[in-house]
């Protein structure tokens, strides 16, 4: 049975209802619906925290995808898991991947940022200050792209390179 019948929240049955709803109503192919059902679960999955059964609902819908758009949302969803579960490199893989699809997610910006951000602060720690400021060069860069799609969004991250002078 899929995981969009079984949910117990009123958010989720809520969630389901409108999406099925919008399943039918809006003209997509088969497979269209069929990679949506997956995502759906997916995120359903992930927001419970079984990262296990969400990556596998997004590997078949980015197997199922084909909206370059849609696919870019799946990879930073999967991005956000190997975050979640402390795997940089690979959520780095995932954003990267992401934005290659879509550039106007500020979000993947803002995660990769973080990320650089907390191995700058792990340089720091090990004594490496030269890798550190490389790591905090990256993580304003991103940020810069981030808070340049959302102006309004990202008020510490901001803040962060004002302070550190990071900010043109």
């Amino acid at each position: 049975m899929p995981r969009s019948r079984i949910n117990g929240n009123f958010i989720d049955k809520t969630f389901s209802v409108v999406a099925n709803i919008l399943l039918r109503i809006i003209p997509t192919t088969s497979g269209e619906k069929e990679a949506f059902t997956y995502y759906r679960d997916g995120m359903s999955a992930q927001s419970e925290g079984n990262y296990a059964e969400a990556l596998q609902n997004y590997y078949e819908a980015m197997r199922l995808e084909i909206d370059p758009y849609d696919r870019s949302y799946i990879l930073y969803n999967i991005g956000l898991i190997h975050t979640s579960n402390g795997d940089h490199t690979k959520a780095l893989e995932y954003y990267f991947r992401a934005l290659e699809r879509n550039p106007f997610l500020p979000q993947a910006f803002n995660n990769m940022a973080v990320i650089c951000h907390y191995r700058g602060e792990q340089a720091i720690r090990q004594g490496d200050s030269e890798i550190a400021e490389a790591w905090f060069d990256q993580a304003a860069e991103y940020w810069k792209q981030a808070i340049a799609l959302t102006p309004g969004n990202y008020i510490e991250a901001h803040n962060w390179l004002k302070i550190t002078r990071r900010f043109e």
